[in-house]
């Protein structure tokens, strides 16, 4: 449980127990406390009652550093600071190379746009990397975590819109980062619930349903309405054929 004031609780009794390399995705309405629960996973926050592991240690007992440095955090607002692109993706790792940070932006689906940069890896950004588009940024934001190479992934999905194009590299770079880790995503695209090991449904500070995206639908309660005021009008089955779909659950 967890409270910003005082017998203001925001979380109610949330649990949750995440298995390697498992993929949960947090759905429900804006102000439900998904934003909550990632602050409280990477300690932005500690909670009050209960407790938070990883790997059956008390995340209070493991240093704040330490702990950032077993989690890739990508969130909908990049962090890009006045600097080079090289130094920018290097933040994620200092120690990285110039070839690892390369490659990381290779698999991120960002090193075609940084080459066409006047100085490529050297092009300096300015603060919040506004001289980028946002889809660019969101791939930067991809490779840092990348060359992070965290065991765990949290991971806010961008609301805004971008290209066509762009939002498949942005898929694309998303399914190799999530690749073999334990990932907690804010999601918003239809693709990413779908794909999801477990969808918790958050509501009002509770997990309010769980399951998969298949079970939740069959159960037909707050997650099917939820999903289905999406699309008014619409036959599920067409719904479902739709490879790669925005789904705006925070409305």
């Amino acid at each position: 449980s967890f409270s910003y004031v005082p017998n203001v609780p925001v979380l109610k009794d949330v649990s949750l127990r995440a298995e390697p390399g498992q993929t949960i995705a947090l759905v429900g309405p804006t102000g439900a406390g998904k934003t909550t629960i990632v602050s409280v996973l990477t300690r932005f926050y500690d909670i009050q009652e209960g407790y938070i592991a990883i790997d059956g240690m008390d995340i209070t007992r493991i240093r704040k550093d330490d702990l950032r440095q077993q989690l890739g955090i990508v969130l909908q607002d990049v962090f890009l600071f006045s600097g080079t692109v090289m130094e920018n993706i290097r933040y994620g790792r200092l120690d990285a190379t110039e070839g690892e940070c390369m490659d990381a932006a290779k698999l991120a689906n960002a090193d075609g746009f940084i080459r066409r940069l006047p100085q490529g890896y050297q092009t300096r950004l300015t603060e919040g990397g506004s001289n980028l588009s946002q889809g660019q940024r969101q791939l930067l934001s991809i490779a840092r975590a990348i060359v992070a190479d965290p065991s765990i992934l949290i991971l806010d999905e961008a609301t805004s819109s971008v290209d066509t194009r762009t939002e498949i590299q942005i898929q694309e770079a998303l399914l190799r980062l999530m690749e073999g880790r334990t990932s907690f995503v804010i999601a918003h695209r239809l693709s990413t619930i779908r794909n999801a090991d477990l969808v918790l449904v958050i509501n009002e500070g509770e997990i309010i349903e769980r399951g998969t995206h298949r079970e939740l639908l069959e159960k037909r309660g707050f997650y099917y309405n939820l999903y289905m005021s999406q699309f008014k009008g619409t036959n599920l089955r067409e719904i479902e054929d739709v490879p790669t779909l925005p789904l705006h659950l925070d409305t």
